[in-house]
């Protein structure tokens, strides 16, 4: 507990109003808290400040999949799922724009990136041509994912199958960035060095 909130210092007013032990312990234990109710005292002290520091993301969900969300509790993105009347299939090397139904409203400074599914990728070829796919704080329409066919092999979709992910990102946009003409860049080590500068080993 914090011992500078005026919690604590009403604790100490009462305590020593009614005893004249007014070490920490015997206060907490005149009012009936013993360390185990303290250290639950705290840790849902813990959990309501982690509550309060959350990104705010709201949603809207128009298909009749399930609604988007981390799996596990450390997971960076979020399934989106196809949102089709009927299946469809991407043949070797073509190009098709799979709509999911899911609309995001992000908070300031936030992106969302559409990146693709790992196990599609390595088992099928099948990924995200623009990936990451960029989704902007002012875009509030449909998400559609443009999937390629890297493979060699058809490959059909169907409602509800995961296609790709959803990652929210912090990001630097306009409304937060200057751009500054030059006619000449401070110099670096590196320098102009690019692709293969720093070679192999």
């Amino acid at each position: 507990m914090d011992k500078n909130s005026n919690t604590w210092k009403e604790i100490m007013s009462l305590v020593k109003n009614s005893t004249t032990k007014t070490d920490d312990g015997s206060m907490l234990r005149s009012l009936g808290i013993d360390d185990e109710m303290l250290k639950k005292i705290e840790s849902e002290q813990v959990d309501s400040a982690k509550e309060q520091v959350k990104i705010r993301v709201n949603f809207v969900n128009t298909s009749t999949n399930e609604d988007p969300k981390h799996k596990y509790i450390d997971d960076s993105g979020m399934d989106l799922r196809a949102d089709l009347e009927e299946s469809i299939s991407i043949e070797p090397g073509e190009i098709k724009l799979v709509p999911t139904g899911i609309h995001f409203e992000l908070p300031e400074s936030m992106e969302i990136q559409v990146r693709p599914r790992s196990g599609l990728a390595a088992k099928n070829g099948i990924t995200v041509l623009n990936t990451p796919g960029t989704i902007d704080r002012g875009y509030i329409g449909e998400i559609k994912v443009i999937l390629i066919n890297l493979g060699k092999s058809k490959f059909n979709i169907g409602h509800g199958d995961r296609i790709a992910q959803a990652v929210i990102c912090p990001v630097i946009t306009g409304r937060w960035a200057i751009l500054t003409k030059k006619y000449k860049l401070d110099e670096t080590q590196r320098s102009d060095g690019g692709f293969g500068s720093t070679g192999i080993n």
